[in-house]
């Protein structure tokens, strides 16, 4: 076994008898806020591109929390108006990650470790020069690459350039519920969209507790998560308001590179999860199998969207 994937094991095994163990009082919980995916210069309902982006700086100005925006260059940054958005972030004082020129999905047999590579590389020189760059990779799809031989290929690829694996632990489904916002918004620009709202929010404070309970079963303590968004319209129209409601249950913000120094973001599990969380990875490293509340970590979003489907509950008589 490779022993990277040996060490990690008995760390996880470790910190899961501490957590059974433990009764200590814990920290207040943390977040790192970190979106995917941007910025995109495709059209949307209600904002352009320019206003995308500025609704989200905006939304964490406001709330003095510094992100990170990893970055898929062939979605825009590759074009003198799309770098520019990318500057407005670095100027703004957050952090930038590299996620691929064209977000290809290193478990498909159509797609080379080489090509995937060089997808990396081609986006950093992009990005070069941006002051808030680092030498941070978040997988496409959160895949590392199947079978083991192409995953531990990659991994050996990235230790020896000096990359870090930007995990995730609190990832959502926003995307579903963002293409669900277009579709709508397509149909009538003017439309109500309150319910898209409060779903999006109930669906991430519903996420938030499921891995911070399964953060203490692992880990026995609380850890700094580290939440997915997306760049979208979504997140551009309700960013302001899920970063509130955060810090209205005692949530605190903090940076990705604080996160990052907890030593659980140094594990590798045998057994990854693809388009998951860490924390699910490691679940099935453990072999913990389907525990209570999995279901609703990797649906995608089905729960909210049929919600939404249904509408809004008579009103009693």
């Amino acid at each position: 076994m490779n022993p990277l994937c040996t060490l990690a094991l008995a760390a996880a095994r470790a910190t899961l008898v501490a957590a059974c163990l433990s009764g200590s009082a814990q920290a207040a919980p943390r977040i790192a806020l970190t979106m995917d995916d941007g910025p995109h210069l495709r059209a949307t309902p209600r904002l352009s591109p320019l206003a995308r982006n500025e609704a989200l700086l905006a939304a964490l100005r406001k709330h003095q929390v510094q992100a990170t925006l990893f970055v898929t260059c062939g979605n825009g940054a590759d074009r003198p108006d799309g770098l520019a958005l990318v500057k407005a972030w670095s100027d703004a004082g957050h952090l930038l990650g590299n996620h691929t020129m064209t977000h290809p999905d290193l478990n498909s047999p159509q797609v080379s470790l080489e090509q995937y590579q060089d997808e990396i590389e081609r986006c950093q020189q992009i990005l070069a020069g941006q002051p808030g760059l680092q030498r941070w990779f978040r997988f496409t799809f959160l895949r590392e690459g199947k079978p083991e031989a192409r995953r531990d290929g990659m991994r050996a690829w990235m230790k020896a350039r000096g990359w870090r694996n930007a995990y995730v632990s609190l990832d959502t489904s926003d995307w579903r519920l963002d293409a669900y916002l277009e579709e709508r918004l397509a149909r009538d620009p003017a439309a109500d969209v309150g319910d898209i709202r409060r779903a999006y929010l109930d669906h991430l404070w519903q996420r938030a507790q499921a891995y911070q309970q399964l953060a203490m079963r692992l880990q026995g303590r609380e850890i700094p998560q580290v939440l997915l968004m997306h760049h979208n319209l979504l997140n551009a129209l309700f960013l302001d308001d899920a970063i509130a409601m955060f810090k209205a249950r005692g949530w605190g913000f903090v940076s990705a590179a604080e996160a990052y120094e907890d030593p659980v973001y140094q594990l590798q599990p045998i057994s990854p999860v693809a388009g998951q969380s860490l924390l699910l990875s490691m679940a099935r490293s453990l072999g913990l199998g389907r525990f209570e509340g999995w279901s609703r970590l990797v649906d995608d979003g089905d729960f909210e969207i049929e919600q939404l489907e249904k509408g809004p509950a008579p009103a009693p008589r």
